[in-house]
């Protein structure tokens, strides 16, 4: 268990949601200059714009249902907005979080948030700042792929014990598909939406970043990835501040025109039991990448966060059947291989 004097404070429930969740300091700091703190504030905007651009376009499509949302803040500053769809005519279920928060963490939180973190620094707290957008969103076809993005900021000052030290900051994220049925022109419409916003800032990104989201969605276990991957990044700061803000908008921006047109094709077809109860497994596998090996359910479980937005991520059901073999060559067998054995889709 985490000590309470070095979690994040726990949320209050808000009424309403406030113009920005920044501490009155980086509003000054933001009026004055073009510092980090502005970035925060760029930040802060970029993703509740998107939050909004997303859920307005969920609605859409479910035609009727409407996102549940609930507002909170932190006593130490920051908070954020919660967007939830559930058993909507084509969503399970569909969350849509945005989050700035200020706090402080113990070692091995930051070492959860940031994989190059250092096993070998002092015990001590390490105040920071963090901002982001995270989604997840479960259609109950089960020929309609789940998808994932989040994006997000992210700034440690100096450890208590390290007076003195310099502030650190990086940029994260990625989008992913995990669908429980492969079709061809689908996962080639969503990677190529990857690879035209990273080739607008860099033409090595798309390959970089599709390895790494390959790589990050293992389910070790398993000897298999969760899904059919995307693009994925973290701990970003070797380039401009200034162009890593405006590459995380781009994907950010991406995600609808990359997801939307697949849910249209799809969302109405029909389906079996066997097709569901296939669909039922794969999100089981969802399950587990997300509370063994995700790092920001990790960090958000050792940092004393909103529960409920953590764990937002997990379908409303899934399967688990003992020793569960596919027939070869059967589309479920196709899908599994390919979880297996990464592909180069376009």
């Amino acid at each position: 268990m985490i000590p309470s004097a070095i979690s994040i404070e726990k949320e209050t429930p808000e009424t309403h949601r406030p113009s920005t969740f920044l501490r009155e300091s980086d509003d000054v700091l933001t009026a004055l200059s073009s510092s980090s703190s502005s970035v925060r504030a760029r930040f802060e905007k970029m993703i509740r714009d998107a939050q909004d651009t997303v859920c307005e376009a969920i609605e859409a499509v479910d035609g009727g249902s409407h996102f549940k949302e609930d507002v909170w803040s932190r006593p130490g500053g920051g908070g954020g907005i919660s967007r939830v769809l559930q058993d909507g005519a084509v969503w399970e279920k569909a969350g849509v979080n945005v989050s700035v928060v200020y706090g402080v963490m113990p070692p091995e939180a930051y070492r959860a948030a940031k994989a190059s973190a250092d096993n070998q620094m002092k015990p001590g707290p390490v105040p920071f700042f963090a901002a982001g957008i995270s989604s997840v969103l479960h259609p109950k076809n089960p020929f309609a792929p789940t998808l994932h993005f989040n994006y997000r900021y992210f700034e440690t000052d100096a450890p208590k014990d390290s007076p003195g030290a310099p502030r650190q900051w990086w940029f994260g994220g990625g989008t992913d598909l995990t669908p429980a049925y492969i079709f061809e022109e689908d996962v080639k419409h969503f990677h190529l939406a990857q690879k035209s916003a990273c080739d607008k800032f860099d033409p090595t990104f798309y390959a970089r970043f599709k390895k790494w989201c390959d790589d990050y969605f293992y389910i070790k276990h398993r000897g298999e990835r969760r899904g059919l991957g995307g693009i994925f990044f973290d701990d970003l700061n070797d380039y401009d501040q200034e162009m890593l803000l405006s590459f995380a908008t781009e994907c950010a921006n991406s995600v609808v025109p990359a997801y939307i047109p697949i849910i249209q094709k799809r969302k109405d077809m029909p389906f079996t039991d066997q097709h569901k109860a296939w669909q039922q497994l794969r999100r089981g596998r969802y399950v587990e990448f997300n509370l063994v090996y995700d790092r920001g359910t990790t960090f958000g479980l050792k940092t004393g966060g909103r529960i409920e937005s953590i764990l937002v991520s997990l379908p409303l059901t899934a399967r688990w059947e003992y020793d569960h073999q596919p027939e070869e060559g059967s589309e479920e067998w196709k899908l599994l291989d390919a979880c297996i054995n990464p592909r180069e889709w376009i």
